[in-house]
């Protein structure tokens, strides 16, 4: 199993970015999935979850109202569309899945899968 993020980049503050994150091995319809991010010097912290139905969402509050997580079933792809972005938004993002997990424990850390960084830079 392998998840692929991609999107990163550097953006001006109120600006968007939209980070995705690809599987092969699995199948994100069976799986919650979700975000994190790890900022230099500070601890990996949670952003956004979807459900393995897709029908729930869960946000950290720091992102909510501003950040959205969406999921292309046809791609296998997760998204997380980041608008309104801020300075405090720098970091490595990462993507995450497990299938047996709902989005509250996966929000915990509680993934099987991780997949490598991209780096979200918002300058001021």
């Amino acid at each position: 199993v392998q998840l692929q993020a991609s999107g990163g980049g550097l953006v001006q503050a109120g600006g968007s970015l939209r980070l995705s994150c690809a599987a092969s091995g699995l199948t994100f319809r069976n799986y919650a999935t979700g975000w994190f991010r790890q900022a230099p010097g500070k601890e990996r912290e949670f952003v956004a979850a979807i459900s393995r139905t897709g029908s729930g969402t869960y946000y950290a509050n720091s992102v909510k109202g501003r950040f959205t997580i969406p999921r292309d079933v046809r791609k296998n792809t997760v998204i997380l569309q980041m608008n309104s972005l801020k300075p405090e938004d720098t970091a490595a993002y990462y993507c995450a899945a497990d299938a047996r997990v709902i989005t509250s424990q996966l929000a915990a850390g509680e993934c099987s899968y991780w997949g490598q960084g991209t780096q979200v830079t918002v300058s001021s």
